[in-house]
């Protein structure tokens, strides 16, 4: 798997929180060990001194200790190491020139043993050539200062150097936190390359697809799913088709491959980390369930009787559905509801019979305009239709209700009585809505049914079309008032 600590943060403000979870270490680094309780504000930081020359070992712990910091002294290397693993303290001030091990040797120690290896040393010497204070970066240490100490200097090293690591420790528990709340979600989340291969899969993602973290390492997202998205996620990374980055950005329905091939339906939602980025996230949301209860539907014949379309509880299930599709993804939900003219007097003229013909007629000059998998033709009640149209603007839900309104008087079936025409005709209400929480479905249906009684009062045989939502219906509200 590659290590996704390589790539940086990016600046995005979707991701960017959940990501740095998975950016910032893995679980063995350093805020697993002990020493990972460095300074913070809320406590008393506790500071190790160590020299052998006793002057110095007081003034600095004097100075350090009227700073209100806890202070230990260690006056030879071994000492200081003993106390390190004891005391843990929160910064190490370290003499170079000390007899047996010298400060040097202490250090590299220090950083050698894993209990220690995390906390900053600053070298406090007089040895100030050039390669010595190399030397000291060399061996771990943070900072280097000479002897004869300034002791403003001391104090603002000291302070500088406890308030970077309690900054760096912070940001790493929070990363440790929210690292957890990305391997315990639901969902599955994926880090996919500028090459289209997986650099990391949340175990969500290795559950719901049954393979292992290994056996999603560099494979291609798009060998993951059946066709045809298979072929539009490849081209998507190949950036060969403008129409195809467009399908395969935002949220889309599709087909993975399972370890055992079987194949499962997911919402897949492929975004960039940020504009430029070459990373993006991939959330996959197992909607297996919901196809499974689509099934039970159908297979319990939610069909209107007569007209062989959908009947109105098919009809309020799937409205559900896409309706909170349709929040998810900010994709606008369109309605058609259209009502045969003058039923009534067509009905009492020819008959029940003569009715239920023409009743058939029109539902099927209304599937026939059904042409996505999702659209949903439905007999709503009498002589009144709906048609559901799922990421659908409203010009081109009018485009397609004017064709249907069309099409149903191109049939030419007589109705003697109408004052409209001399055959059936339909008058159609069409709605759009790009819902929010705020919204409430019932919404929906009703603006574009009342659209279907304005297209009547106006003359009937018409269209018209409304567009609605949370925004629409409160600048409304607020004129009527």
């Amino acid at each position: 798997m590659v290590d996704i600590r390589q790539h940086n943060v990016p600046n995005s403000p979707k991701w960017g929180i959940i990501v740095a979870a998975l950016l910032l270490g893995n679980k063995s680094d350093r805020m697993n060990s002990p020493s990972s309780a460095v300074y913070s504000p809320g406590r008393q930081a506790t500071i190790l001194i160590v020299d052998d020359a006793p002057d110095s070992l007081e003034l600095l712990d004097e100075m350090l200790r009227c700073e209100g910091y806890q202070t230990f002294v260690a006056n030879s290397g071994p000492r200081a190491i003993d106390l390190a693993q004891r005391v843990q303290p929160d910064l190490i001030l370290l003499d170079v020139m000390m007899p047996g091990m010298d400060g040097f040797e202490t250090c590299r120690r220090l950083k050698g043993h894993p209990e220690t290896t995390g906390i900053p040393v600053i070298f406090v010497s007089a040895c100030t050539g050039t390669d010595d204070v190399v030397l000291g970066f060399d061996h771990g240490a943070v900072d280097y200062i000479s002897k004869p100490v300034r002791l403003p200097e001391v104090r603002a090293r000291v302070r500088t150097q406890l308030q970077m690591q309690s900054s760096s420790e912070h940001q790493k528990r929070q990363a440790r936190r929210l690292r957890m709340i990305v391997e315990g979600m639901d969902e599955g989340l994926m880090l996919v390359g500028a090459d289209g291969r997986i650099q990391y899969a949340n175990p969500a993602s290795e559950r719901c697809l049954g393979y292992s973290e290994s056996e999603l390492a560099g494979r291609p997202l798009a060998a993951l799913l059946a066709e045809p998205a298979a072929n539009d996620y490849a081209a998507y990374f190949d950036r060969r088709d403008d129409a195809v980055l467009v399908r395969c950005q935002g949220t889309r329905e599709v087909l993975l491959q399972q370890a055992d091939g079987s194949l499962r339906p997911m919402d897949l939602n492929l975004s960039p980390m940020a504009p430029g980025e070459q990373l993006y996230v991939a959330l996959l949301h197992d909607i297996s369930h919901h196809k499974q209860s689509e099934n039970a539907l159908q297979r319990a014949a939610l069909a209107d009787p007569l007209t062989g379309i959908a009947n109105r509880r098919l009809f309020d299930t799937c409205l559900e559905r896409e309706w909170q599709r349709a929040i998810r993804t900010a994709r606008p939900l369109s309605l058609l509801v259209l009502d045969v003219d003058h039923f009534k007097l067509y009905n009492d003229l020819l008959g029940h019979a003569a009715g239920d013909q023409c009743l058939q007629a029109v539902a099927g000059t209304l599937q026939a305009h059904a042409l996505r998998a999702t659209d949903l033709a439905a007999r709503y009640g009498g002589e009144e239709f709906v048609l559901l149209l799922p990421d659908t603007p409203q010009a081109g839900a009018a485009k397609l209700a004017e064709s249907i309104r069309a099409d149903v008087e191109r049939l030419r079936v007589p109705n003697p009585r109408s004052t409209t025409s001399d055959f059936v005709t339909v008058s159609v209400g069409a709605a759009t809505f790009v819902p929010t929480q705020f919204d409430d479905i019932r919404s929906l249906f009703l603006a574009a049914d009342r659209a279907m009684y304005d297209a009547k009062a106006a003359g009937r045989n018409q269209v018209l079309a409304v567009e609605g939502g949370y925004a629409w219906d409160a600048m409304h509200r607020a004129l009527a008032r």
